[in-house]
């Protein structure tokens, strides 16, 4: 048992390094489109948030 375990750990570790990327150019620009990413996000999901909204309103009883 423990040796499934330090082979699971060790193939995990070994996992992680070999996705890693080389550290971008410029980080400021990356960290922009992770910004922006995260706003196009949040936008795109607005329908939904305003749709369980309105469906729990329905369901404790307020809904118009």
């Amino acid at each position: 048992m423990k040796f499934s375990r330090i082979f699971f750990v060790f193939f995990a570790c070994a996992m992680l390094f070999s996705t890693t990327t080389a550290a971008p150019e410029n980080f400021f620009k990356e960290l922009e489109r992770a910004g922006q990413r995260i706003r196009d996000a949040i936008i795109s999901a607005a329908p939904a948030v305003e749709t369980i909204a309105q469906a729990q309103k329905i369901i404790k009883g307020g809904g118009d």
